[in-house]
Protein backbone atom coordinates (compact mmCIF):
# COMPACT_ATOMS: atom_id res chain seq x y z
CA UNK A 1 0.00 0.00 0.00
CA UNK A 2 2.99 2.31 0.44
CA UNK A 3 4.30 1.82 -3.11
CA UNK A 4 2.16 4.59 -4.67
CA UNK A 5 4.02 7.06 -2.43
CA UNK A 6 7.03 6.54 -4.68
CA UNK A 7 5.23 7.94 -7.70
CA UNK A 8 5.76 11.63 -6.79
CA UNK A 9 9.48 10.95 -6.31
CA UNK A 10 9.75 9.21 -9.68
CA UNK A 11 7.87 12.03 -11.36
CA UNK A 12 10.17 14.59 -9.77
CA UNK A 13 13.25 12.68 -10.91
CA UNK A 14 11.94 12.48 -14.47
CA UNK A 15 11.15 16.19 -14.46
CA UNK A 16 14.67 16.99 -13.27
CA UNK A 17 16.17 14.84 -16.01
CA UNK A 18 14.02 16.36 -18.78
CA UNK A 19 16.12 19.53 -19.29
CA UNK A 20 19.26 17.39 -19.59
CA UNK A 21 17.66 15.26 -22.27
CA UNK A 22 16.54 18.37 -24.14
CA UNK A 23 20.16 19.56 -24.34
CA UNK A 24 21.33 16.51 -26.28
CA UNK A 25 22.60 17.17 -29.80
CA UNK A 26 23.58 14.39 -32.17
CA UNK A 27 26.55 14.94 -34.52
CA UNK A 28 25.48 16.44 -37.82
CA UNK A 29 26.72 15.21 -41.21
CA UNK A 30 27.41 18.86 -42.05
CA UNK A 31 29.00 20.32 -38.91
CA UNK A 32 28.41 23.90 -37.77
CA UNK A 33 31.15 26.48 -38.12
CA UNK A 34 31.72 30.13 -37.29
CA UNK A 35 34.29 32.45 -38.83
CA UNK A 36 35.02 35.96 -37.54
CA UNK A 37 37.17 38.75 -38.88
CA UNK A 38 37.98 42.28 -37.77
CA UNK A 39 38.45 44.81 -40.57
CA UNK A 40 39.75 48.08 -39.18
CA UNK A 41 37.37 48.58 -36.24
CA UNK A 42 34.48 46.59 -37.74
CA UNK A 43 33.71 43.00 -36.76
CA UNK A 44 32.34 40.48 -39.27
CA UNK A 45 30.93 37.08 -38.32
CA UNK A 46 29.56 34.22 -40.42
CA UNK A 47 27.69 31.20 -39.03
CA UNK A 48 27.13 28.27 -41.37
CA UNK A 49 27.25 24.50 -41.83
CA UNK A 50 29.81 22.58 -43.89
CA UNK A 51 28.53 19.85 -46.22
CA UNK A 52 31.06 17.63 -47.98
CA UNK A 53 31.43 16.71 -51.65
CA UNK A 54 31.31 12.97 -50.88
CA UNK A 55 31.80 12.00 -54.54
CA UNK A 56 28.69 13.92 -55.59
CA UNK A 57 28.15 16.34 -58.44
CA UNK A 58 27.85 19.68 -56.65
CA UNK A 59 27.21 22.51 -59.12
CA UNK A 60 24.21 21.80 -61.27
CA UNK A 61 23.61 18.62 -59.26
CA UNK A 62 23.32 18.72 -55.46
CA UNK A 63 23.18 22.51 -55.77
CA UNK A 64 21.03 23.34 -58.82
CA UNK A 65 21.80 26.29 -61.03
CA UNK A 66 19.49 29.31 -61.03
CA UNK A 67 17.67 28.37 -57.82
CA UNK A 68 18.05 29.89 -54.32
CA UNK A 69 20.50 28.01 -52.09
CA UNK A 70 20.92 28.41 -48.35
CA UNK A 71 24.70 28.65 -48.93
CA UNK A 72 25.55 25.67 -46.79
CA UNK A 73 23.52 22.99 -45.06
CA UNK A 74 21.04 22.69 -42.17
CA UNK A 75 19.80 26.14 -41.17
CA UNK A 76 20.48 29.26 -43.23
CA UNK A 77 23.93 30.81 -43.27
CA UNK A 78 24.10 34.21 -41.53
CA UNK A 79 26.42 37.18 -41.93
CA UNK A 80 26.82 39.89 -39.28
CA UNK A 81 28.56 43.26 -39.39
CA UNK A 82 28.89 45.73 -36.53
CA UNK A 83 29.04 48.74 -38.86
CA UNK A 84 27.59 49.86 -42.19
CA UNK A 85 29.60 48.49 -45.12
CA UNK A 86 29.63 48.40 -48.90
CA UNK A 87 29.16 45.03 -50.61
CA UNK A 88 30.31 45.10 -54.21
CA UNK A 89 29.90 48.88 -54.10
CA UNK A 90 26.38 48.81 -52.63
CA UNK A 91 25.50 49.90 -49.10
CA UNK A 92 24.52 47.35 -46.45
CA UNK A 93 23.48 48.53 -42.99
CA UNK A 94 24.97 47.08 -39.81
CA UNK A 95 23.10 43.98 -38.64
CA UNK A 96 22.64 40.26 -39.18
CA UNK A 97 21.36 38.73 -42.41
CA UNK A 98 20.67 35.36 -43.95
CA UNK A 99 22.93 34.72 -46.92
CA UNK A 100 21.06 33.29 -49.91
CA UNK A 101 22.89 32.57 -53.14
CA UNK A 102 21.65 31.74 -56.61
CA UNK A 103 24.48 29.85 -58.33
CA UNK A 104 24.87 30.23 -62.09
CA UNK A 105 27.35 28.87 -64.59
CA UNK A 106 28.73 32.32 -65.38
CA UNK A 107 27.62 34.46 -62.42
CA UNK A 108 26.16 34.15 -58.92
CA UNK A 109 23.58 36.30 -57.20
CA UNK A 110 24.35 36.83 -53.51
CA UNK A 111 21.47 38.12 -51.38
CA UNK A 112 21.53 39.42 -47.82
CA UNK A 113 18.05 38.68 -46.49
CA UNK A 114 16.38 40.09 -43.37
CA UNK A 115 14.61 36.81 -42.57
CA UNK A 116 16.77 34.81 -40.15
CA UNK A 117 14.28 31.93 -39.89
CA UNK A 118 14.75 30.67 -43.44
CA UNK A 119 14.30 26.91 -43.89
CA UNK A 120 12.86 26.70 -40.38
CA UNK A 121 9.54 28.57 -40.38
CA UNK A 122 9.49 30.35 -43.72
CA UNK A 123 10.65 29.98 -47.29
CA UNK A 124 12.95 32.45 -48.99
CA UNK A 125 11.21 35.70 -49.93
CA UNK A 126 13.18 37.91 -52.30
CA UNK A 127 11.16 40.91 -51.12
CA UNK A 128 12.94 40.64 -47.75
CA UNK A 129 16.37 41.09 -49.32
CA UNK A 130 18.29 44.01 -47.89
CA UNK A 131 20.75 43.76 -50.75
CA UNK A 132 21.45 41.67 -53.86
CA UNK A 133 24.71 41.68 -55.79
CA UNK A 134 26.06 39.70 -58.73
CA UNK A 135 29.59 38.27 -58.63
CA UNK A 136 31.76 36.06 -60.82
CA UNK A 137 32.88 32.60 -59.63
CA UNK A 138 36.55 31.61 -59.93
CA UNK A 139 37.67 28.11 -60.96
CA UNK A 140 40.13 26.32 -58.65
CA UNK A 141 42.76 23.80 -59.62
CA UNK A 142 42.32 21.68 -56.50
CA UNK A 143 39.07 20.39 -55.07
CA UNK A 144 37.87 21.47 -51.61
CA UNK A 145 36.01 18.63 -49.88
CA UNK A 146 34.10 20.58 -47.22
CA UNK A 147 32.20 23.77 -47.98
CA UNK A 148 34.27 26.59 -46.51
CA UNK A 149 33.62 30.28 -45.95
CA UNK A 150 36.63 32.49 -45.27
CA UNK A 151 37.67 36.14 -45.38
CA UNK A 152 40.47 36.74 -47.88
CA UNK A 153 42.54 39.78 -48.90
CA UNK A 154 41.99 41.41 -45.51
CA UNK A 155 43.08 45.04 -45.10
CA UNK A 156 42.06 47.85 -42.76
CA UNK A 157 39.48 48.92 -45.32
CA UNK A 158 37.94 45.68 -46.51
CA UNK A 159 38.00 41.95 -47.20
CA UNK A 160 36.57 39.42 -49.62
CA UNK A 161 33.87 37.15 -48.20
CA UNK A 162 34.76 33.95 -50.03
CA UNK A 163 32.58 30.85 -50.56
CA UNK A 164 34.74 27.84 -51.45
CA UNK A 165 33.62 24.34 -52.39
CA UNK A 166 34.58 21.62 -54.85
CA UNK A 167 36.60 23.44 -57.54
CA UNK A 168 34.94 26.83 -57.19
CA UNK A 169 35.54 30.05 -55.25
CA UNK A 170 32.95 32.83 -55.13
CA UNK A 171 34.43 36.11 -53.78
CA UNK A 172 32.24 38.95 -52.53
CA UNK A 173 34.05 42.27 -51.98
CA UNK A 174 33.20 44.06 -48.73
CA UNK A 175 34.56 47.53 -48.05
CA UNK A 176 34.52 49.62 -44.86
CA UNK A 177 34.97 53.36 -44.37
CA UNK A 178 37.45 52.73 -41.59
CA UNK A 179 38.86 56.26 -41.35
CA UNK A 180 35.38 57.75 -40.91
CA UNK A 181 34.54 55.10 -38.32
CA UNK A 182 37.77 55.71 -36.42
CA UNK A 183 37.06 59.43 -36.39
CA UNK A 184 33.55 59.02 -35.01
CA UNK A 185 34.42 56.23 -32.57
CA UNK A 186 37.59 57.97 -31.38
CA UNK A 187 35.75 61.20 -30.73
CA UNK A 188 32.97 59.34 -28.95
CA UNK A 189 35.47 57.47 -26.77
CA UNK A 190 37.17 60.69 -25.71
CA UNK A 191 33.83 62.40 -25.04
CA UNK A 192 32.72 59.47 -22.86
CA UNK A 193 36.03 59.14 -20.98
CA UNK A 194 35.87 59.70 -17.24
CA UNK A 195 37.48 62.76 -15.71
CA UNK A 196 40.42 60.73 -14.34
CA UNK A 197 41.00 58.84 -17.60
CA UNK A 198 44.20 60.14 -19.21
CA UNK A 199 44.88 57.07 -21.35
CA UNK A 200 41.87 57.26 -23.71
CA UNK A 201 42.55 60.80 -24.99
CA UNK A 202 46.24 59.90 -25.27
CA UNK A 203 45.55 56.75 -27.31
CA UNK A 204 43.07 58.44 -29.63
CA UNK A 205 45.24 61.54 -29.97
CA UNK A 206 48.28 59.44 -30.86
CA UNK A 207 46.35 57.56 -33.56
CA UNK A 208 44.88 60.75 -35.00
CA UNK A 209 48.36 62.32 -35.12
CA UNK A 210 50.09 59.31 -36.67
CA UNK A 211 47.35 58.79 -39.28
CA UNK A 212 46.77 62.52 -39.89
CA UNK A 213 43.10 62.25 -38.95
CA UNK A 214 40.70 64.84 -37.64
CA UNK A 215 40.51 68.60 -37.74
CA UNK A 216 43.68 70.72 -37.45
CA UNK A 217 44.75 70.73 -33.83
CA UNK A 218 42.36 67.92 -32.79
CA UNK A 219 45.10 65.46 -31.86
CA UNK A 220 46.84 68.16 -29.80
CA UNK A 221 43.66 69.02 -27.92
CA UNK A 222 43.23 65.38 -26.97
CA UNK A 223 46.84 65.10 -25.78
CA UNK A 224 46.50 68.35 -23.83
CA UNK A 225 43.48 66.87 -22.08
CA UNK A 226 45.54 63.80 -21.22
CA UNK A 227 48.40 65.95 -19.87
CA UNK A 228 46.00 68.06 -17.82
CA UNK A 229 44.57 64.90 -16.25
CA UNK A 230 47.88 63.19 -15.46
CA UNK A 231 51.16 64.46 -16.84
CA UNK A 232 53.67 61.77 -17.73
CA UNK A 233 56.33 60.81 -20.23
CA UNK A 234 53.95 59.26 -22.77
CA UNK A 235 51.62 62.23 -23.22
CA UNK A 236 54.27 64.93 -22.80
CA UNK A 237 56.60 63.35 -25.35
CA UNK A 238 53.72 63.05 -27.84
CA UNK A 239 52.88 66.71 -27.25
CA UNK A 240 56.50 67.56 -28.09
CA UNK A 241 56.33 65.64 -31.38
CA UNK A 242 53.06 67.33 -32.37
CA UNK A 243 54.53 70.75 -31.62
CA UNK A 244 57.57 69.91 -33.76
CA UNK A 245 55.34 68.75 -36.62
CA UNK A 246 53.49 72.09 -36.41
CA UNK A 247 56.77 73.98 -36.72
CA UNK A 248 56.75 75.18 -33.11
CA UNK A 249 60.35 74.17 -32.51
CA UNK A 250 61.06 76.10 -29.32
CA UNK A 251 57.91 74.78 -27.64
CA UNK A 252 58.70 71.25 -28.88
CA UNK A 253 62.19 71.40 -27.31
CA UNK A 254 60.77 72.58 -24.00
CA UNK A 255 58.12 69.83 -23.94
CA UNK A 256 60.65 67.22 -25.07
CA UNK A 257 63.10 68.10 -22.29
CA UNK A 258 60.27 68.01 -19.76
CA UNK A 259 59.22 64.56 -21.02
CA UNK A 260 62.80 63.27 -20.71
CA UNK A 261 63.00 64.56 -17.13
CA UNK A 262 59.67 62.86 -16.32
CA UNK A 263 60.97 59.59 -17.77
CA UNK A 264 64.16 59.67 -15.72
CA UNK A 265 62.16 60.33 -12.55
CA UNK A 266 59.69 57.54 -13.32
CA UNK A 267 60.16 54.12 -11.68
CA UNK A 268 59.19 52.57 -15.04
CA UNK A 269 62.28 54.09 -16.70
CA UNK A 270 60.88 54.32 -20.26
CA UNK A 271 63.38 54.37 -23.13
CA UNK A 272 63.99 58.00 -24.10
CA UNK A 273 66.73 57.47 -26.70
CA UNK A 274 64.46 58.24 -29.65
CA UNK A 275 63.09 61.41 -28.04
CA UNK A 276 66.60 62.58 -27.06
CA UNK A 277 67.67 62.23 -30.69
CA UNK A 278 64.60 64.17 -31.82
CA UNK A 279 65.24 66.98 -29.34
CA UNK A 280 68.84 67.21 -30.55
CA UNK A 281 67.62 67.52 -34.13
CA UNK A 282 65.13 70.23 -33.15
CA UNK A 283 67.86 72.19 -31.39
CA UNK A 284 70.08 71.94 -34.47
CA UNK A 285 67.35 73.59 -36.55
CA UNK A 286 67.12 76.68 -34.34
Amino acid sequence: MKRPALLPLVAAALAAAAPLAAQFEAPLPSPKATVTQRVGVTDFSVSYSRPGVKNRVIWGGLVPYDKPWRTGANRATTFSTTDDVEVEGKKLAAGTYSVVTVPGKEAWTVAFNRDLDLWFRTDYDEKKDALRVVVKPVALADSIESFTIVFRNVTNDGADLSFNWEKLRVPVAIRVETKSLVLSKGRAAVAAAKAEDWETPLGVGRYFFNEKLGDPGEAMRMVQRSVATKKGYANTSLMARILAADGKTAEAIKAGEEAIALAKASPDKPNVESLEEAVAEWKAKK
